[in-house]
């Protein structure tokens, strides 16, 4: 079958021309666009990552198209009710880095917590004053996680390792893990309330988008701290700015944050294309880059070596399977996204 695989990075070639060894294989560094469709024109298959997104008229222009694997758990820059409608499949990568993201999000805890980066940047100047660097225990403290599902079920377990109390939001409860990892269940309302470190770990959908907004964010318990390493849409730029003005928040830890990829990827940095909200957006989340209790990270949190070969693993299972006659992880056309 002729597979196109996009945003490949060349040591990733190596592995998928052995595991997917005996189809016709091309690779395109970049995100699928309208201008680097060409080359799959004709192609069956598409390996994707979450900077490609594929939309009808990106669909319109694959007419042998069966297959979207998307290299990711996440999936919301598919249109899977276009795909639907053209007949084509759609399969992810459903688990590969409960335990990564939980790991990256502990860090930017502890980096906040002990003032890690403030005291890195300090000593790097020949500064090795303490004033201004004084941390707190994480012991006693409470963490909030808003979403216990794998990827928040992980971070519990790190938070009681810590000695940490914690209380978890969820639409559903899994009252057996909470009595065996020794947390409790609560309202959204009660995690804001109560944390003083609070996490989120649910997919941005039409259900959860700007659930940390400018209504709920004055509930947080003053002096808390903020970490997201879900999806940058959960939290409102302007509440987020207004709690850390108001010192609602002692601090933030952000993988990820609302127009990330304006911010990331040069080439959306064309003034012309863009609209006034999304220009703003860029503004804004450069003001939250200035704060020196604010801690960001290029949406890496995923990125570990263990990860990204779980990744690759799975999207070659999926393909071979699909070209078998078989299908795995495919991803319902009524669902809406998940997390990455």
């Amino acid at each position: 079958m002729k597979i196109s695989i996009f945003e490949i990075k060349p040591w990733e070639k190596k592995f998928f021309n052995k595991a997917l060894k005996g189809h016709n294989l091309d690779f395109i560094k970049e995100p699928i666009s309208l201008e680097n469709y060409q080359s799959s024109g004709d192609c069956e298959i598409i390996s994707v990552f979450i900077a490609s997104k594929v939309n009808s008229e990106i669909l319109n222009k694959l007419p042998n198209l069966k297959l979207i694997a998307t290299r990711s758990t996440g999936f919301d820059h598919i249109d899977l009710a276009a795909c639907k409608n053209k007949g084509v499949i759609v399969c992810n990568v459903p688990f590969y880095g409960e335990n990564t993201v939980a790991e990256h999000a502990f860090a930017l805890i502890l980096t906040l917590s002990r003032n890690i980066h403030k005291s890195y940047l300090r000593t790097t100047r020949g500064d090795y004053t303490i004033e201004g660097l004084k941390g707190f225990d994480l012991r006693g403290k409470t963490l909030g996680v808003i979403g216990a599902g794998h990827i928040g079920l992980h971070l519990i377990k790190m938070g009681r390792g810590f000695d940490m109390k914690v209380l978890a939001f969820d639409s559903s409860r899994n009252d057996f893990q909470a009595d065996v990892l020794g947390f409790k269940y609560a309202s959204l309302e009660e995690v804001l309330k109560n944390s003083d470190i609070i996490s989120l770990h649910v997919p941005d959908n039409p259900a959860t988008h700007h659930l940390i907004n400018k209504n709920n964010i004055k509930l947080i318990k003053k002096g808390a701290i903020l970490i997201n390493t879900a999806r940058g849409g959960i939290v409102e730029t302007e509440a987020l700015i207004e709690a850390l003005d108001k010192k609602i928040l002692a601090g933030a830890g952000l993988d990820v944050i609302e127009g990330e990829n304006l911010v990331m990827e040069e080439k959306h940095m064309a003034f012309d294309k863009k609209t006034a909200e999304e220009m703003m957006s860029l503004a804004k989340d450069h003001i939250l880059f200035s704060r020196d209790n604010v801690i960001f990270t290029p949406h890496i949190a995923f990125y570990s070596e263990e990860a990204i070969r779980r990744i690759m693993e799975v999207t070659a299972e999926n393909i071979v399977s699909f070209a078998a006659g078989s299908l795995k992880n495919t991803v319902p056309a009524e669902q809406k996204n998940n997390l990455i």
